[in-house]
């Protein structure tokens, strides 16, 4: 009896847990580390705590292999403490394939000498084995340690390195200044992977963000989905320099020159909502890589919970990856897109559709025939008569918090308008993906939003409200929304993946079978929704047999 009921509250706590996106079985996850390819697999390093659902004083690689980037095996941990240099913790770090074709990871050791932070050099243990089971640590690391202007503790997160028209290799690391708040991306050469030096300058720097985690840096086509080797550097591409802190992931974009270790960047970082991010939900300390198998940049991002410690501990496990995403510059050369990779589609099961059908204000309509709480939906909007509305509100006339505030409508002639998704039947535990259009100048402006305020009927967990303008007129262009919803996660990507906002939410009752999927319009205006396609979403093989 008492093993059963055991059972029963585990199957209880793992209500929440996701069915296609990456977590380890059990304990605790946070940042991906050095995404590759190699001989036929796709690698993916993560932080991990092996022996608890929370983060620890010692950090140690998970390490997973796939084929598809969708169903995983997991392996045995990659890298542990083992040496004076990382003895305290293996912490971030990247890969970089050679010219030869071997794989060599750089990452931050947390030493015995204070933990301070170091760099550390890992080489496979052997090049043949595809699954690149083991590493070797040479005795010359640590290749690279804080600079005197950095805090011991504030030098991290090896980004993937990569070759100048000299040869010679550079890298960077996040840091931050010693006694003030300026972040920075410093940069290090080296002519053998070994002997590394510092450059005088740092690649970019920032006043008042603070610590740079998990720097990232490559190229990206000008014209064109198609992604570039990380040493790609002439006219056909820019590149983007991405920075983790204050809990978003900001990036900016500009033109780099390796003669003179110049970056010079269309803006520049400034910590608050103008930065541009990668995601503007809960997304942290992504990392990307160049997959030259089908010639594209995959991003992964550490999603972290919102409910409670002592929530994790019941559920035994904290923390998962976002879908990997692919990534290629808008033909604006302003911002980046972001698409789930297409391999996610092959998940897809038994699917509804449904064609141009006006939504009233006040309407709600459930979308039925799919597993709402596993599911991929893509959905379009129309506004008319857009222009015969003059008293749409101005954005000069509200601040950011009221226009992302799903509740708040005011003035606002379309919206919001969207999904609300992981519903009750009451509603009341609903998830809204909305839209709203204000006044911009002479134009119109485009929100999308996300709103956990009712995601749940339970206490001790943090309810935000998320959102960002969409680059898109209204006037000329449908507005459209695609989100992945996966038990405890919904990924929500707007005009074709200009903006994405992640939610975490945990529901109490919208789970499993009870789970519903609306679109509603509560907005003053009707608005025509074109097209909708729903799938349910089968479940991904995700460490379910560990090999060790």
């Amino acid at each position: 009896m008492a093993e059963a009921m055991a059972q029963n509250l585990l199957q209880d706590n793992q209500l929440n847990r996701t069915s296609f996106h990456f977590q380890p079985q059990r304990n605790w996850l946070n940042d991906p580390n050095a995404p590759m390819y190699y001989k036929g697999f796709y690698h993916l390093f993560y932080q991990h705590n092996p022996l608890a659902p929370d983060f620890s004083k010692i950090m140690i690689w998970g390490h997973s292999v796939s084929q598809d980037m969708v169903n995983w095996i997991q392996l045995e941990p990659a890298l542990s403490p083992s040496e004076p240099f990382d003895i305290n913790s293996c912490w971030s770090g990247s890969a970089t394939i050679l010219p030869d074709g071997r794989p060599v990871i750089l990452y931050t050791g947390l030493d015995d000498n204070n933990k301070q932070q170091v760099t550390v050099v890992a080489e496979p243990k052997d090049v043949s084995d595809p699954l690149l089971r083991e590493w070797v640590k040479p005795k010359y690391n640590p290749v690279m340690v804080p600079p005197s202007n950095v805090p011991f503790n504030c030098f991290r997160d090896p980004t993937t390195a990569w070759q100048g028209q000299d040869g010679k290799w550079r890298v960077l690391i996040g840091a931050k200044e010693k006694d003030t708040e300026k972040g920075m991306a410093i940069l290090y050469r080296s002519d053998d992977f070994v002997q590394w030096t510092k450059y005088t300058v740092p690649l970019l720097e920032s006043e008042g963000t603070g610590m740079w985690e998990c720097p990232d840096f490559f190229p990206v086509s000008v014209t064109g989905k198609e992604g570039v080797d990380t040493s790609v550097n002439n006219a056909t591409v820019r590149h983007v320099v991405k920075a983790s802190f204050g809990g978003n992931d900001c990036y900016v974009i500009g033109k780099y020159s390796s003669e003179n270790e110049e970056f010079s960047a269309d803006y520049e970082f400034t910590n608050t909502s103008a930065d541009l991010r990668y995601d503007y939900g809960k997304f942290y300390a992504s990392k990307a890589f160049f997959d030259s198998v089908k010639n594209r940049r995959i991003n992964w991002g550490w999603v972290i919970e919102t409910d409670s410690k002592e929530d994790d501990f019941k559920k035994g496990w904290a923390g998962l990856m976002s879908l990997p995403r692919e990534m290629w510059l808008d033909t604006n050369g302003k911002k980046l897109i972001q698409w789930p990779i297409e391999e996610i589609n092959n998940l897809r099961t038994k699917s509804v559709s449904l064609d141009c059908y006006e939504f009233e204000t006040g309407s709600t309509f459930e979308i039925s025939g799919i597993t709402a709480a596993q599911a991929d939906v893509e959905v379009t909007f129309n506004l008319p008569f857009l222009d015969d509305y003059p008293e749409i509100l101005d954005a000069d006339q509200v601040d950011d918090a009221t226009l992302f505030d799903h509740d708040n409508s005011d003035g606002c002639v379309y919206g919001p308008f969207g999904l609300l998704a992981l519903a009750t039947n009451d509603l009341s535990e609903q998830t809204a993906i909305f839209f709203k259009v204000i006044r911009r100048g002479n134009g119109y402006a485009v929100v999308m939003g996300s709103s956990e305020k009712r995601s749940s009927l339970r206490d001790n967990i943090k309810k935000s409200s998320h959102g960002t303008f969409l680059d898109i007129d209204p006037r000329h262009e449908k507005i459209s929304l695609r989100c992945l919803i996966d038990h405890s996660i919904i990924e929500s990507y707007g005009a074709g993946g200009k903006s994405v906002i992640t939610s975490r939410v945990y529901p109490k009752l919208a789970i499993g079978e009870a789970a519903k999927l609306y679109v509603f319009n509560d907005g003053e205006k009707g608005v025509i929704m074109t097209s909708l396609e729903a799938w349910s979403m089968r479940n991904a093989q995700i460490n379910s047999n560990p090999t060790y």
